[in-house]
């Protein structure tokens, strides 16, 4: 079934942006081979296109960042971003963010997601940790979550020597989109099921998380033709990418298909609140939707942005409008979750 034309009219995409995913999608395309596995010397054209940001100790536009290695063994580190223009304010957010990709692909230097996690700590006001985590296939399931959860644990250990004294771990949201969405999710269950000395997760912030199940949704169906970043052949090969091999698991997994038959029970988890962000065009919108709606039967606080007309991954472009207006957006909950602390 297509979309009916007069919707695809609502879609309005600046060239710029068109062109940007048009050629994103054919260097990630192109770096996947048949047998699932990853060219990643493909994937280093981008690097010649200047998508890689180094860390840079000296503000720019109000923050500095700084790259921190957590495990040297399996490439894990994060790039840590601080806002300079209030260097006296207390209690600052911990924005513990992971990046989008499919679990296959991009970085926290990756430019996009460099700028992404600039304005967050800049107009949040917050402490943003973006972590690296292991990619598939070459790192498949549950690799992604250990590092996630193994990043708070060496935040939790070495607060004082690593994060600014003004951030405040008591405050510590996760956040990421797509695929990072996916993982704030999950790294989040298991924080609520762990003990720690300073942190605390009290918000959730997944931006068209990646989700999915064995089952064709309408909006995978009807927006084939029509995503320009996200499509069920892309997703497929991703999630093959992401299993282990000849571990038995299929997309109706609860790490995949969250809200679905298999489903983890965290109605009795003290699961913090969760912002989840839905777009009109994004042909995974019938998931994210089931996990809103799956996180409220559960009895948890939870809220959802819809942005009709926009596509997957769009917050990534500061073009569009909307991208400025959804971190507006996040920066209204996490003030309204840390303004719960002030009342207690």
């Amino acid at each position: 079934m297509a979309i009916p034309e007069d919707a695809v009219a609502k879609l309005s995409i600046p060239i710029k942006t068109r062109i940007a995913l048009f050629i994103l999608n054919r260097i990630t395309d192109f770096s996947c081979r048949p047998d699932g596995t990853v060219n990643r010397r493909v994937l280093h054209l981008l690097d010649y296109c200047g998508t890689r940001v180094p860390p840079n100790p000296n503000p720019r536009n109000g923050v500095k960042t700084s790259d921190v290695t957590v495990d040297s063994s399996r490439g894990l580190w994060f790039r840590l971003f601080v806002p300079t223009t209030n260097q006296h304010s207390q209690n600052l957010p911990v924005i513990v963010f992971f990046h989008g990709g499919g679990f296959v692909y991009l970085t926290p230097d990756f430019h996009g997601y460099d700028a992404v996690c600039r304005r967050f700590a800049r107009e949040v006001s917050a402490v943003v940790v973006s972590v690296n985590y292991r990619l598939a296939p070459e790192h498949r399931y549950p690799a992604q979550y250990e590092d996630g959860f193994d990043v708070l644990e060496f935040l939790d250990k070495e607060k004082n020597r690593i994060l600014p004294p003004n951030a405040d771990l008591s405050r510590c949201f996760l956040a990421g989109d797509s695929a990072g969405g996916n993982l704030a999710h999950h790294v989040a269950v298991r924080a609520c099921r762990s003990e720690f000395t300073h942190l605390k997760v009290i918000g959730v912030v997944a931006i068209q998380p990646f989700f999915g199940g064995e089952e064709r949704t309408k909006a995978e169906t009807e927006l084939a033709e029509v995503d320009l970043l996200v499509s069920v052949k892309r997703t497929d090969w991703m999630w093959k990418a992401f299993l282990p091999e000849g571990g038995g698991m299929d997309r109706d997994h609860q790490v995949i298909n969250v809200s679905g038959p298999n489903a983890a029970d965290i109605s009795k988890l003290d699961f913090p609140a969760t912002m989840v962000v839905v777009a009109g065009f994004d042909s995974l919108k019938d998931w994210q939707k089931k996990y809103y709606e799956w996180l409220k039967r559960s009895g948890k606080e939870a809220y959802l942005l819809e942005y009709p007309t926009m596509i997957h991954a769009f917050y990534i472009f500061p073009e569009l409008p909307e991208s400025k207006q959804l971190v507006s957006q996040a920066r209204q909950f996490i003030l309204k979750q840390c303004s719960k602390l002030n009342v207690e």
